[in-house]
């Protein structure tokens, strides 16, 4: 049981470093079943659109609808996953001022409910993934695995947990490249990988700073960090990210030979810029997916990225 004065420091931290996301209030309107889906969360799988985009097919039909399927995939089987994370944590999520809130801990749906969910999701997804393309069921299998994975001991080490969830998204990556069946520069991947890093640890550093002195109590790990220690980590990996996909713009095979591409560096030096901000004045790192919906400049910026990528790629 949680005493009444741990809940109430949460409650005072979580008020003190975090500014309203009207997102997420916009998601408490859902049925308790959608919610504990995490839809919010299907932004990750943006990413699969990354192959579609850099293989020059963003603006053909057939390529489309395959990434989109492939993405409603991923969309299926990372909510089934995450009904298994809620269930496995929903003890040490009542101890937390935001994640209490959630379906499961909160006893808005049973876990009987939410297991026979993630069973639907998970074989439907799995389906989903072989009539795409069998090579893709393999990453499909293979990103199941890691999250079970993770769910089940990879969140309890440190440094590893965040390289398990940017493990994550690289399997998003190469999900929409085996689903087109095309190759992909190997700079997607490291820019994906550096990106989640940067991304992983930011949410690490907003844990810390929200739970305090509870944080081991929540997650066994976070006691093991520090706040100097994260804030090199994420600097470095901030540098990183930037030099990536710098070099990615004019070294690439697939970008135009006459180096347009470089004019997409603005809109990454900026968004990464702005996350910063984001962590550091409203301690915002913890929930990344909503950013998207809730801070206008940082999804300005992604949308125009989005946009000038497929217009330079799409006329080279």
């Amino acid at each position: 049981m949680v005493r009444q004065s741990e809940v109430q420091q949460f409650e005072r931290a979580a008020s003190t470093t975090e500014v309203a996301l009207p997102a997420t209030v916009r998601l408490r309107q859902l049925p308790p079943l959608v919610r504990a889906l995490r839809p919010m969360q299907w932004t990750k799988n943006a990413l699969v659109f990354a192959a579609l985009i850099f293989s020059h097919q963003a603006l053909k039909l057939e390529p489309l609808l395959t990434s989109l399927a492939a993405a409603v995939t991923f969309c299926a089987v990372s909510s089934g996953i995450y009904l298994i994370n809620d269930i496995r944590d929903f003890e040490h999520d009542r101890l937390h001022p935001r994640k209490r809130y959630r379906p499961i801990p909160a006893g808005e749906i049973t876990i009987r409910q939410a297991a026979i969910t993630s069973g639907i999701l998970l074989a439907g997804g799995f389906t989903a993934s072989w009539l795409i393309r069998p090579e893709f069921s393999a990453i499909i299998a293979i990103y199941l695995a890691l999250m079970v994975s993770y769910s089940y001991g990879l969140k309890r080490l440190v440094i590893l947990d965040v390289f398990a969830i940017s493990a994550g998204f690289v399997l998003r990556a190469a999900g929409g490249a085996v689903a087109l069946d095309v190759p992909i520069s190997p700079w997607l991947y490291v820019c994906t990988m550096l990106l989640a890093l940067f991304v992983g640890f930011g949410k690490r550093r907003s844990e810390l700073v929200l739970l305090e002195s509870q944080a081991g109590r929540h997650r066994a790990n976070l006691e093991l960090y520090t706040l100097p220690m994260l804030d090199q980590i994420i600097g470095i990996l901030a540098s990183a990210t930037v030099m990536a996909y710098s070099l990615y713009t004019f070294d690439a095979v697939a970008v135009p030979d006459n180096k347009s591409m470089m004019l997409t560096i603005p809109f990454v030096i900026y968004a990464v810029f702005r996350y910063l901000y984001l962590i550091h004045r409203h301690n915002l790192g913890g929930s990344p997916e909503t950013l998207l919906f809730s801070d206008r400049p940082f999804l300005l910026c992604i949308v125009g990225w989005g946009l000038s990528s497929v217009v330079i790629l799409g006329l080279s």
